[in-house]
């Protein structure tokens, strides 16, 4: 594989993982280890088929009815390997896009792909063409795992993309039970079945392939300053360091063979990935996987059969539920956690969830450039805090004024990063990665936060201008992009602002050109149409013209102030 689009300096073990600030947050850590061991196994493959020898025996997962064991997950799973490598031809370093809901094809798919020693790149189901073509593209994917209900989408842009290998999955895919769903568009000819290559691959094995810590896991893509999303490259050792930081802090939420875990934030983001999936795996959990929790009456109902000892969500999640009156049904005496993450947790949400749970939302911070985790609270906090924790083992922070002096404890900076989760850098994005790091190899996150003098890090602001919606980054740029486009629309400029139900939502103002009428109504269908659901504009208000600089930069402050 090329890694020649990633600087060197972030390919190497850092030294020590990052020493350069005080790490005044030690002294808090009680019996937790200050350094793991990044290297405890050589590659994530290595720990999850630990997982699988040990829990043989036991549910992995369950979804719509049907359980698959960790033994029916590595049989599968071998069956799709030697599907792709023999069949498909995917070799070490390919990229394979997996665009699926949390169906229990999605780790059949993943350990398939990281046995091979390929490289995962996850794909938003609710993408639109326009996002889906790009990072098909970006990312140079041959090879697809496409929900039955996304191949619509893959239709329209396929021709365009390098695509050979169609495998479509449905909601019973894996179980060999046959669930009621969408059917995959004909359009897309030549696609062949989940079933129908883990029956190929059954009659198949797969060429053994040396993996290590350095050899890269996922392409997790995030938003782009540019309007366009950049993928960071994340290593097998990436996500071995947070799986082992994570346990550091929550060993008593991470029993083996005891933990049961609803899983209804998606797998494709790397919050569930991390956390939910890969280490609720390695301990032998069994995870219950939530496709659709908008639906609520049958994810209620999964709850209560489910009876989780962990439960992890974003703010609106815990919000939506909190406010079910069927929450009450649920028997809660089991949980132990509930973490929250993607976006900043709510102190009456909170209240309101342990007032019906029993159990405060434990809040932490991360990026999908840090595998995610960078901080969390950890298991001796016995409430909500209204901060994201202390840094996790191994990690060093800093926080950067504007003159790139490290701030004291108790004033603002912008968050900077170093450490064995952090990513190797964004892929092919040489510029991109020169402008993420400092000069001493620390990621810059954007985001501006502030230390207590116990080492307990508060988010207090974004330095960039991305909008957090339901958990999910927006950057701005794309949207204005994609609204500019629209006939009659001569200038725009987007910003968040606050939202009960999504913590943030996006407010668009629009310019428009002499003469032409522009509606509200056409112009969110023009971006319903190029967009996924959470970056549509929530609001669109007419201005005659928008704030600008002396440059002619828009100033988006500014239209914080208007009302």
């Amino acid at each position: 594989m090329d890694d020649s689009h990633i600087s060197p300096r972030h390919c190497t073990k850092p030294s020590v993982e990052g020493h350069a600030s005080k790490r005044h947050w030690i002294a808090s850590y009680g019996s937790i280890p200050a350094e793991i061991d990044a290297d405890r196994y050589p590659s994530v493959n290595a720990l999850l088929e630990g997982a699988m020898r040990e829990f043989a025996a036991k549910p992995a997962f369950r979804a719509f009815g049907q359980t698959l064991t960790y033994a029916d997950i590595d049989r599968l799973s071998s069956a799709f390997a030697a599907y792709l490598q023999k069949v498909a031809g995917v070799g070490k370093g390919d990229r394979v896009a997996v665009m699926l809901p949390n169906l229990l094809a999605f780790p059949i798919a993943f350990i398939a792909i990281a046995r091979i020693g390929a490289v995962q790149v996850n794909v938003n189901p609710l993408y639109t063409a326009r996002e889906l073509e790009h990072q098909l593209n970006d990312a140079g994917v041959e090879t697809i795992v496409v929900f039955d209900g996304s191949t619509r989408t893959l239709a329209d842009v396929v021709s365009r993309t390098k695509i050979r290998t169609v495998i479509t999955a449905g909601a019973g895919d894996g179980s060999g039970a046959t669930l009621p769903g969408p059917a995959a568009d004909p359009a897309l000819r030549g696609a062949i079945t989940l079933p129908q290559a883990l029956a190929q691959g059954e009659r198949l094995v797969a060429d053994p392939v040396d993996v290590t810590g350095s050899d890269l896991l996922f392409l997790q893509y995030t938003g782009g300053t540019t309007g366009l999303s950049k993928g960071a490259a994340l290593s097998h050792r990436n996500l071995v360091a947070n799986i082992e930081q994570f346990k550091a802090f929550m060993p008593d939420s991470l029993r083996p063979g005891v933990e049961v875990v609803v899983t209804a934030i998606p797998l494709y983001h790397i919050f569930a990935l991390t956390v939910n999936f890969l280490t609720y795996f390695s301990v032998g959990a069994e995870n219950w996987l939530v496709a659709n929790p908008r639906d609520v009456e049958p994810f209620i109902d999964v709850l209560k059969a489910a009876r989780p000892t962990v439960f992890v969500g974003v703010n609106t999640l815990y919000a939506g539920l909190a406010a079910h009156p069927r929450l009450a049904e649920v028997d809660w005496s089991r949980l132990r956690l509930s973490a929250g993450g993607g976006a900043a947790v709510i102190d009456i949400v909170s209240g309101r969830w342990k007032s019906v749970t029993g159990s405060f939302i434990r809040e932490g911070y991360g990026l999908s450039e840090t595998s995610p985790v960078v901080s969390f609270n950890p298991q001796f906090i016995d409430g909500f805090t209204g901060n994201t924790g202390l840094p996790v083992p191994s990690t060093d922070v800093k926080l950067l004024d504007d003159d790139n002096r490290e701030a004291g404890i108790g004033e603002a900076g912008e968050i900077c990063v170093k450490g064995p989760q952090v990513m190797r850098g964004y892929w092919k994005q040489p510029e991109a990665n020169a402008r993420a790091f400092t000069a001493d190899g620390y990621f810059r996150t954007g985001d501006i936060g502030v230390f207590d003098d116990k080492g307990f890090l508060k988010i207090v602001d974004r330095k960039k201008d991305m909008v957090i919606v339901s958990g999910f980054n927006v950057y701005p740029n794309e949207v204005e992009a994609v609204a500019t486009a629209f006939p009659g629309v001569a200038e725009c400029a987007c910003i968040g602002v606050p939202d009960e139900r999504t913590g943030e939502a996006l407010r668009l103002f629009v310019v428009t050109a002499p003469g032409v009428d522009v509606t509200q109504q056409a112009l969110i269908a023009h971006c319903r149409a190029s967009m996924a659901a959470y970056k549509v504009p929530k609001a669109i208000q007419f201005v005659d013209a928008l704030p600008k600089s002396t440059v002619g930069k828009i100033l988006r402050r500014e239209l914080r102030r208007v009302e």
